[in-house]
């Protein structure tokens, strides 16, 4: 049986919508926690075996590129919640609408942004 849909694979044609950038940064940063667990279960371990080894990771915490993954790590998680409450909301019957799930999105986006910038300047 032969399917009347139009074939696009050439991915630069494609024109991306806010819908689909949330969706898949959603995942991307699903990826990027679970890659970032591996950071933070190091770091507790080494604060939980002694004394000299918390004082270690305090130090190790000052460093620039420390700051940097933490901060990578909780931008993830920031954005990864945020757009879970989208889709939550999306699940309970909320923003259904081409017009609604794009103005979420949007929102998810912008409300992460603002969020993600906070988490920077704590971290910092």
């Amino acid at each position: 049986m032969k399917s009347q849909r139009p074939v696009n694979l050439d991915i630069t044609t494609i024109k991306f919508t806010p819908q689909m950038i949330a969706s898949i940064t959603h995942r991307i940063a699903g990826v990027g926690i679970f890659v970032g667990m591996a950071f933070l279960i190091w770091g507790l371990g080494l604060s939980l075996q002694s004394q000299e080894s918390f004082d270690q990771l305090k130090e190790c915490m000052d460093s620039v590129i420390a700051k940097l993954i933490l901060w990578v790590i909780l931008a993830g998680f920031i954005y990864h919640f945020v757009a879970g409450v989208r889709h939550l909301l999306m699940d309970a019957g909320y923003f259904e609408t081409l017009e609604g799930s794009r103005a979420l999105s949007i929102l998810v986006l912008v409300a992460s942004a603002v969020l993600i910038l906070a988490a920077g300047v704590w971290v910092w």
